[in-house]
């Protein structure tokens, strides 16, 4: 067994409403490589952070396993960092003092902490604002910060909900620009879910494609273009047409859905 890969064997997840059971994933199998980047697509609804949540050990599957390194994940772990959308940062705290936060928490000296956090300010062009406040800063800056806290803790896996998902489309290019740098720099494996088809292209080796609820894997396509990609080029825009195809396919199946439950009520 591969050190850090992520296996997803035969994983459903069902959750329980009051309206009845909720099948969100049904036969999920996916193998994750050491280094490998790999982005979840599809629609709202599909499962997409569901899958993430149980990798992450938020939410354990109801059926089947998923196991790092061949020990079954059932809980957070030091191995797994998770980067959120809505930034996840300690408010009161500054932008030197969130990303010291973890390391504090480890038991890591002094002048360990002094040197990671100075080497992941400079990483991530946070040097300038190592004494601002979350409020102070703009969303790329804050996600940035997010980013280097969970860089601090050195996991070798990272987990990444939508995280450019409410950003100003320059700054997202900047960041997605960065975190490439970051990941060949690095070699983390990065599991990383959007619903952009253009970022997925443009940041994976890997697209896992997801059905509508209940979510299953429709295509996983391996991107076989070399870095940095160019959004404008025959490539790129014939994948794009392809997978934006597979991805219409599951938005028409919600909206049906969405009109049959309308029609019930």
């Amino acid at each position: 067994m591969n050190h850090n890969t992520i296996e997803i064997d035969d994983v459903h997840k069902v959750f329980t409403t009051p309206g009845g059971d909720v099948v969100a994933l049904k036969d999920i199998n996916l193998t994750i490589q050491p280094g490998e980047f790999v982005c979840l697509l599809g629609p709202s609804g599909c499962g997409k952070s569901t899958l993430l949540n149980a990798v992450a050990g938020f939410q354990p599957p109801s059926k089947g396993s998923i196991k790092v390194d061949g020990k079954t994940i059932l809980t957070p772990g030091p191995d797994r960092g998770m980067v959120f959308q809505e930034y996840a940062l300690f408010p009161w705290m500054t932008v030197e003092q969130n990303i010291q936060f973890g390391l504090e928490i480890q038991g890591k000296t002094h002048d360990e902490i002094e040197a990671t956090v100075t080497q992941l300010l400079d990483m991530l062009h946070l040097k300038d604002f190592r004494q601002r406040f979350p409020k102070d800063l703009s969303g790329g800056m804050r996600q940035r910060v997010a980013i280097a806290r969970v860089l601090a803790l050195d996991s070798p896996i990272m987990l990444m909900d939508e995280p450019f998902g409410a950003l100003d489309a320059l700054t997202r290019r900047n960041l997605q620009d960065e975190l490439l740098r970051i990941w060949e720099r690095l070699g983390k494996t990065i599991l990383f879910v959007t619903h952009s088809i253009e970022e997925s292209i443009y940041l994976a080796d890997r697209i896992v494609v997801m059905t509508y609820r209940p979510g299953t894997v429709k295509r996983d396509q391996w991107v076989d273009m070399p870095r940095p990609r160019d959004p404008a080029s025959p490539a790129f825009n014939d994948l794009k047409r392809e997978l934006g195809q597979l991805v219409m396919e599951e938005q028409q199946r919600h909206a049906e859905a969405e009109m049959k439950l309308a029609a019930v009520d």
